[in-house]
């Protein structure tokens, strides 16, 4: 659920690459209204290498999708008719913009209603928030409520949420399992429609390695993906990539100890490509990566 530009080779583009992945997509398309008028946003990423960090700069004035708003999709036909088994919104989104806060609470609402699944990765950016956080804070708290699937770093939970956890910066993690269980079990409380918590464990030792893990409580249970060191080209769209695992796990039926597997596979993969998204040839490679089996397949 998008919006694009008339006539913009931009907003060609964008469908063209979204067919390519085989991602159905429905938007309005607006007027531009002039050169100086609505634009397609461009994130600018730097990868970074080894002892330097990546950068990102964030370019978003006249984002057309800033105005969002639930009035432009014909919500009975999608979740209705059509029905949707998840519905996954990003924190990035909800915070986008007042249009897009409103359109994010709007929506969970109108999906919840109709018995869609709701996942809601918190992506928590301080430069989205700075000046906003009464505003989003009451948004963000409005869609956990209504979640069945909650993501999020210790970052995310604490100040999205106002949830207590351990320090924020993913030092000496394996010693901080705990810490982060406590963190969710305080979320449980706090959000006890949610079926699945989940949060990645991410400590950096320098741009091309990361130890990475993962935790996830689905009713009474705990799983936990201990961290392990991984490679990493472009660190870049890794928790999302967790998160499109996690929830192609939720959706095909899988164990909750396989949704968390696949979820850290998932992501890993991400992490080999200059892409912010991850795009397995199957479930085997997938797979393949969780079990650290690299080996050529012909």
């Amino acid at each position: 659920m998008t919006k694009f530009i008339e006539g913009s080779p931009i907003s060609q583009f964008i469908q063209g690459e979204l067919r390519a992945r085989n991602i159905r997509y429905e938007g309005a398309s607006v007027p531009q209204g002039g050169p100086w008028g609505y634009r397609h946003q461009f994130n600018i990423a730097d990868s970074g290498f080894g002892l330097r960090g990546p950068r990102v700069w964030n370019d978003r004035t006249g984002e057309v999708g800033r105005t969002l708003s639930i009035d432009e999709f014909d919500i009975e036909r999608i979740f209705g008719e059509e029905g949707v088994g998840i519905l996954h919104l990003s924190g990035l989104i909800a915070a986008l913009s007042p249009e897009t806060a409103a359109f994010c609470a709007e929506l969970a609402k109108r999906a919840k209603s109709y018995g869609t699944k709701i996942a809601f990765d918190l992506n928590y950016r301080a430069s989205f928030w700075k000046g906003r956080e009464e505003e989003l804070s009451r948004v963000f708290r409005s869609i956990a409520g209504l979640a069945d699937i909650l993501v999020g770093n210790e970052e995310d939970f604490q100040l999205a949420l106002g949830i207590q956890g351990p320090e924020a910066g993913g030092k000496d993690l394996a010693a901080k399992i705990e810490g982060f269980k406590g963190m969710i079990g305080e979320a449980k409380k706090a959000y006890p429609n949610a079926k699945f918590f989940a949060t990645t464990l991410r400590e950096v030792v320098n741009a091309n390695e990361h130890l990475w893990g993962a935790i996830l409580s689905a009713g009474d249970e705990w799983f936990v993906e201990e961290p392990r060191k991984i490679p990493v080209l472009d660190r870049i769209g890794g928790g999302d990539g967790f998160t499109g695992g996690l929830l192609y796990g939720v959706y095909r039926g899988f164990s909750p100890e396989q949704c968390l597997q696949f979820a850290w596979a998932s992501g890993v993969l991400a992490v080999t490509d200059y892409t912010d998204y991850a795009s397995p040839a199957d479930e085997e490679q997938v797979w393949s990566i969780y079990k650290g089996n690299a080996r050529v397949k012909r």
